[in-house]
């Protein structure tokens, strides 16, 4: 399984076949990939694929969205068009699995009050696992597969965006996160440094209800001392890093920044460090864990002391 990359230098029509469980982000998905201008057709039944990609290339990459739905859905019958379109040499095929953990799955459809398409009856939990197990082998195929268990979708949008660009190179897209240690480390990060040594505003009864993007936090935190040796030894460690995971091969590497609430410090220097990697040009994008959930009004986020 590639870590979201396009295809190791094969020729011919693209075609970018879409799944994952029910809720995971396959529609954002398929709305994101027909923005960056793929021919998108969703739920075409199995039979018909083949005959879509019959004669010459078309003149853009093709994203088929495939779900329990389909009219002739089964795990193996999905394995089997893979294989079929694999020894086609005009198609290169490129499996995109959407991934999500279960408990995710079931507050989505909470939210949503959505019937799970193999729930019936049943809950969605039972649904979603039944289809999970169902996918279970059309995962392990997956040529690229992303987790959406912590993306809004935005984010999956931008995830989508950095793999599937048209026109995009071989390079190395740096996600910079912000979080609170008190709801533990987000999934996926490759490196992690700790800002809780930092003069916190959250004590600023002035300060305490802004966050890092604010100037005035900003400056209250980088006022610290300490700061400057801090952010410049780990703004030069990561440039020094960067062209060696690119060497690599590695395509993404995400880097987190965490203080105690995820509100002032961590998200402070998490903004000025995305600015400092986009000027050295590399492609950066950012995600403030807390202040996401804040505004989306989600449970769990934390609140009172040490922010």
């Amino acid at each position: 399984m590639r870590s979201s990359q396009e295809p190791d230098g094969q020729g011919g029509q693209r075609v970018v076949l879409v799944t994952g469980p029910s809720g995971a982000g396959r529609s954002t998905t398929i709305h994101a990939l027909e923005d960056l201008g793929y021919e998108v057709i969703d739920n075409l039944p199995f039979s018909l694929i083949p005959r879509l990609l019959d004669g010459p290339p078309l003149s853009r990459p093709v994203a088929l969205g495939i779900d329990v739905r389909n009219r002739d859905f089964s795990a193996t019958a999905l394995i089997e068009l893979i294989d079929r379109l694999t020894r086609i040499p005009e198609v290169a095929p490129e499996v995109l699995y959407l991934d999500c953990r279960a408990e995710e799955l079931v507050r989505r459809y909470g939210e949503t009050r959505r019937r799970h398409p193999l729930s019936g009856a049943d809950t969605p939990a039972e649904g979603i696992a039944a289809e999970m197990d169902l996918l279970a082998p059309i995962r392990a195929r997956a040529d690229v597969l992303i987790d959406t268990s912590e993306f809004s979708p935005h984010d999956l949008k931008a995830e989508i965006g950095r793999w599937f660009g048209l026109g995009r190179g071989h390079g190395l897209a740096v996600s910079v996160h912000s979080f609170s240690y008190k709801r533990g480390v987000p999934r996926g990060l490759d490196m992690m440094f700790d800002c809780r040594f930092l003069k916190n505003p959250h004590w600023d009864a002035r300060l305490r209800p802004l966050d890092g993007r604010d100037p005035e936090v900003a400056r209250y935190v980088a006022a610290d001392p300490r700061f400057d040796a801090f952010f410049t030894r780990t703004r030069d460690l990561l440039l020094f890093l960067l062209p060696a995971h690119v060497e690599e091969g590695k395509s993404h590497l995400a880097i987190g920044f965490g203080c105690t609430g995820g509100q002032h410090r961590s998200v402070a220097v998490a903004e000025k460090m995305a600015k400092a990697l986009a000027e050295a040009g590399w492609q950066v994008s950012k995600r403030h864990r807390e202040l996401e959930r804040r505004a989306s009004g989600a449970p769990g986020l934390v609140q009172g002391s040490g922010a």
